[in-house]
């Protein structure tokens, strides 16, 4: 494409407006003499308006705007995992030798690294017919992930040269009858969706070991879900709980105008921690994106679009993937600061009007599909958000809701009183239930679904009794609700409650999570035989198997212990109601 040149016509902040250069929308040109990266958001008559990628001060106008004539686009290839990048694919350890601590201006990185060669296995043949998405080869790109070399998505024709061999990600390593080159990498255009054969539905659960996102409110594996919740009731704990356990085999992390304390423990601690599946670091099948506050703003509005092309592109290669985006709310900020910058008509509380139909174009590159190699891969979306002063009712929380299946609500009351995962029960749901039922019955348990929705009415049962509680007091109740009570309480503390810093309760496996509720439901049927028999509500809570049930979930063998559990429940409470049936027998005679 020819060279052109403009030059700067105005500098509004992050948004810079230029003349002399024919653009198309979303072009990438370099502003100003230190040629800083933006991006060509709107074009008026011969006005092109661009957000910079980098800090605009210093610069005026009449300094020179060259347009390269291509949209932003990421690298795809070997080397993505283990990396740590900024919004726009440039790895921060390659900019921290250019540069040191503080990222300047005008400086950039290739997201692969150009030197590192990785040993390809060819997997098609010569003369084979292909097309974009199909599988090249393979790469060991980490202990944890086999890499599969793709197609390029626009690329088709008939394989003439493919071998086997050592390569970087820029040689050649076949060519197709065109003439097309291939290599271990290819670019696409972050905010095309890449494509895919078929889409499929949602009724895989996405295993989290979490009792209560699991149990009560599960996602499916290509779903998508939002954990809003203030400062302190946590996100971040419980996304890096869902990074670590979820039964996804890539994770994409990305931070995206969150605090840099905040942003470096995750980029101390990801590194840390132990791949539950393989015994490797987590690391091996994780990409972190890292835009913190005080990044940018046009890089953070990037940084989410850069993260979920990551995540299609493991999808395409038949993984499933699992992208946390911590927080969403950060990322509408960026658009609202933008939106004003460019003197558009505000929506509600200054967000531009555009915000819901963004985070549906973002949400909706969630999804399980058949690839067009032919295998099957998700992207699931997770994404938190940080509505100002824990209020639900803002814009950006409503607008997700919309969008999203899942909704895990923090309560920062829950946090305060210790009770973590800081999930409220009574104000989150899952709309994919229905469609995951068959599933649960079939892989866990016939009545699953029967033994999930008793356990939810009588948590739901508790909220209605606790407003008479506070009024009353419990001895008030007749001894049917007190026993509701104690029955939801264990819910609560043994089912709901998980320590995620605890070796064995961080993670809790479907069958396990099945007998603590079925044995919660059983004590309950049992006492209420009991009280029947005119046992009074104190004698049934203090059978002492309740507290060993309690410690139980803490315990390797489980599965052997919650057998001998039941068992000791069961005769204890006959105990209870034999006693109770003599007393009342003596008073009557």
């Amino acid at each position: 494409m020819e060279r052109q040149l403009g030059q700067i016509y105005r500098v509004s902040g992050p948004v810079v407006t230029a003349v002399g250069i024919k653009p198309r929308m979303y072009d990438i040109v370099k502003v100003g003499h230190e040629g800083l990266m933006g991006e060509v958001i709107q074009i008026e008559r011969e006005k092109s308006i661009i957000q910079v990628y980098e800090d605009t001060s210093g610069i005026k106008p009449g300094e020179p705007v060259e347009n390269t004539g291509l949209p932003l686009v990421v690298e795809l290839g070997p080397g993505l995992l283990k990396s740590i990048y900024d919004g726009i694919q440039r790895p921060l350890p390659v900019l921290q030798d250019k540069m040191g601590d503080f990222i300047e201006r005008g400086v950039t990185a290739n997201g692969l690294d150009r030197e590192k060669k990785w040993e390809f296995t060819a997997t098609a043949k010569v003369g084979d017919a292909v097309s974009g998405g199909m599988v090249l080869g393979t790469v060991q790109e980490s202990a944890s992930v086999e890499h599969k070399i793709l197609v390029p998505p626009n690329a088709k024709g008939t394989l003439k040269a493919l071998s086997s061999g050592t390569y970087t990600v820029e040689e050649t390593i076949g060519t197709l009858d065109d003439g097309t080159e291939l290599q271990l990498m290819h670019k696409w255009p972050v905010r095309v969706p890449r494509p895919s054969k078929e889409k499929l539905l949602p009724d895989i659960p996405l295993v989290t070991g979490q009792r209560i996102l699991d149990g009560l409110f599960p996602l499916a594996k290509g779903g998508t879900a939002a954990i809003p919740g203030p400062f302190g009731s946590g996100k971040t704990v419980t996304q890096q709980a869902l990074a670590k356990w979820s039964d996804a085999q890539v994770v994409v992390y990305i931070g995206c105008g969150e605090r840099g304390n905040e942003m470096t423990e995750v980029l101390t601690e990801f590194p840390e921690l132990e791949d539950p599946q393989s015994g490797n670091p987590l690391m091996d099948r994780t990409v972190l994106i890292a835009n913190t506050s005080n990044m940018p703003v046009a890089a953070r509005e990037a940084s989410v679009y850069t993260g979920v092309t990551l995540a299609e592109y493991y999808r395409d290669q038949g993984y499933d993937v699992a992208l946390m985006a911590d927080s969403t709310s950060r990322w509408a900020e960026a658009m609202r600061e933008i939106s004003s910058r460019l003197e558009e008509m505000p929506g509600e509380e200054g967000y531009p009007a555009y915000l819901a139909a963004r985070l549906s174009e973002f949400y909706e590159r969630a999804g399980r599909v058949i690839t067009k190699s032919g295998s099957e891969g998700s992207v699931s979306v997770i994404g938190a958000v940080s509505p100002p002063g824990g209020d639900f009712s803002e814009p950006v929380t409503q607008n997700t809701l919309r969008i999203v299946k899942v909704f895990w609500a923090l309560d920062a009351k829950l946090a305060q009183r210790r009770h973590f995962p800081a999930i409220n029960w009574l104000n989150s749901y899952s709309l994919y239930n229905a469609s995951l039922a068959p599933w649960f019955r079939e892989n866990v348990a016939e009545d699953w679904n029967e033994v999930r929705n008793e356990c939810m009415e009588i948590l739901q049962k508790e909220s209605e009794l606790q407003e008479i509680v506070q009024l009353v007091g419990s001895d008030a109740l007749p001894r049917e609700e007190q026993l509701v009570l104690e029955v939801a309480r264990m819910l609560r503390e043994i089912f709901l409650q998980q320590n995620a810093f605890h070796d064995v309760d961080t993670y809790a496996p479907l069958s396990k999570q099945y007998q603590i509720m079925k044995t919660i439901l059983g004590f309950s049927e049992k006492a209420k035989e009991a009280m029947s028999a005119g046992a009074p509500v104190a004698k049934i809570i203090a059978i002492p198997a309740r507290d060993e049930l309690a410690k139980a979930r803490f315990e390797e063998d489980f599965d052997t212990l919650i057998g001998d559990i039941q068992k000791q429940m069961d005769t204890q409470l006959e105990g209870v109601i034999k006693e109770s049936r003599t007393q009342l027998g003596e008073v009557t005679a």
